[in-house]
């Protein structure tokens, strides 16, 4: 391969990964060593910021909390998106497309938009501080963009297959769940991945929704950080951990999430 081709992208990762290695460098230091000069190694690591983390309640809650949420978030928009999309794909009504196109205008919305409102909404509902209010909200995003995802992948299922399980006596939910599911499952996986990327992110809404009990851990790092002698070796440790769970998710879906890029990709 040209090495000028190689080079442009080792460029990109070498500054992309700088920001998480010097994150990482930090989260061993004392706040005194981050504080003392530029070192490119902590001169005596220790592990106090994330055992602080891994004792403290007002630390660790907040990743139980932002996890439930989303994961809740995922699950929630997945098994809505897929019926529609599966319509979408299937069927001509009126407005259909029109009412598609305008699913990807609304995910085009900041967050900040609908802010009052949804906190109105929530508040009437005595759901303020509830991993639901949080899940639900962040599902008004990321439906559009679901089935906007399934939508393609399930056009790419031939139409015959719908009408050879009709003859062998398939429900629609049988054939669902038997035939079409793991057919388009690599595009359920980037689905799930997208959904996931943006719950776990998302901050404001997260924020607003939640007070005590369903506080999520962007938003303890936030108020931590506002403090004026922020401990910036737990807010760096607490960085770290957040890269954690999005790690995982990758590497548990990797094997459909590769399939379902390239296929995506491909159409």
């Amino acid at each position: 391969m040209n090495r000028k081709y190689v080079l442009a992208p080792t460029i990109y990762v070498v500054l992309l990964m700088v920001p998480i290695y010097w994150l990482v460098v930090m989260s061993f230091k004392t706040n005194g060593e981050i504080g003392s000069g530029l070192t490119l190694l902590p001169r005596d690591p220790t592990l106090a910021s994330y055992r602080t983390i891994f004792h403290d309640p007002a630390w660790y809650l907040g990743y139980v909390n932002a996890t439930i949420y989303v994961l809740l978030n995922v699950a929630i928009s997945v098994l809505v998106a897929l019926p529609a999309a599966f319509a979408f794909s299937r069927y001509r009504f009126f407005g259909d497309r029109a009412l598609f196109f305008g699913f990807l205008a609304f995910r085009m919305i900041a967050p900040a938009i609908l802010f009052v409102p949804m906190v109105q909404i929530f508040s009437d509902l005595s759901l303020i501080d509830t991993h639901i209010a949080v899940a639900i909200a962040h599902c008004i995003f990321n439906v559009p963009i679901a089935i906007w995802i399934l939508e393609g992948f399930i056009s790419s299922v031939p139409r015959e297959m719908d009408q050879q399980a009709q003859v062998d006596g398939y429900s629609l939910p049988r054939f669902f769940v038997r035939i079409l599911v793991p057919q388009i499952a690599p595009g359920i996986a980037v689905t799930a991945f997208f959904c996931f990327m943006f719950s776990w992110v998302e901050l404001l809404l997260a924020n607003a929704l939640t007070t005590v009990h369903a506080k999520p851990i962007g938003a303890i790092m936030t108020r931590a950080g506002g403090v004026l002698s922020a401990d910036l070796a737990q807010l760096s440790a607490a960085g770290v951990l957040m890269l954690v769970p999005g790690l995982i998710f990758i590497v548990l879906v990797r094997r459909y999430l590769l399939r379902g890029l390239s296929l995506g990709r491909a159409h």
